[in-house]
């Protein structure tokens, strides 16, 4: 190959943009002896748990907030999944349930709240958090009204955690918040149906 053939080469290559020669590849150098891999490190397995969490959240949605259905500032949101009795989503939309943990996500990106949603659920159900309220504003005035709170409303029920929800009562924020039911952990359900095989046996 002469110069203008290896010139009009590279000019090919770098055209592709990310395309990198073979030389700038970096092999894995080889374990010394007595020397672990370093997959049991803490710090990795939390990076690799972190990064975990993020491509779950990123799954909620990933159309992006562009395609979530609009909400009105002043519209209620509600969601009942099949098989929550009607008296428990009636105590849930009237305030009736002690809120056990809550997510603030005002000065929230859509990004950021996205993530805090999906690690805030999982907290509560391993905490055994049965009802918990999310504060997202109504988000009236603004460019696009009421985002995050619509964000929410399409979020919710793609996380099988959560049972039901529903804006919540005056005291707890109105329609800038909502209330939100939760599943039992599975180590609460195994305690339950113990606690009731106990009373049930003769």
């Amino acid at each position: 190959m002469d110069k203008s053939d290896l010139d009009e080469f590279h000019g090919a290559m770098g055209a592709l943009g990310d395309v990198q020669p073979l030389a700038t590849r970096h092999k894995q150098a080889p374990l010394r002896a007595g020397q672990k891999k370093s997959a049991g490190d803490p710090l990795n397995q939390r990076a690799r748990r972190e990064a975990a969490t993020a491509q779950t959240a990123r799954e909620l949605n990933p159309l992006g907030e562009e395609f979530v259905d609009p909400v009105d500032p002043w519209d209620p949101i509600e969601f009942k999944r099949d098989g929550v009795q009607n008296g428990v989503y009636r105590n849930l939309r009237l305030g009736k349930y002690t809120v056990d943990a809550r997510l603030d996500l005002h000065h929230h990106t859509i990004e950021m709240a996205r993530r805090a949603i999906y690690q805030f659920v999982r907290d509560c159900v391993e905490a055994d958090v049965r009802c918990a309220l999310v504060t997202h504003g109504k988000g009236e005035g603004r460019k696009q009204p009421a985002l995050l709170k619509s964000c929410v409303n399409a979020w919710l029920p793609q996380l099988p955690e959560v049972l039901a929800f529903h804006s919540a009562q005056k005291q707890h924020g109105g329609l800038g918040a909502t209330y939100v039911l939760l599943r039992k952990s599975e180590r609460k359900r195994l305690q339950n149906l113990e606690q009731h095989q106990r009373r049930t046996r003769p």
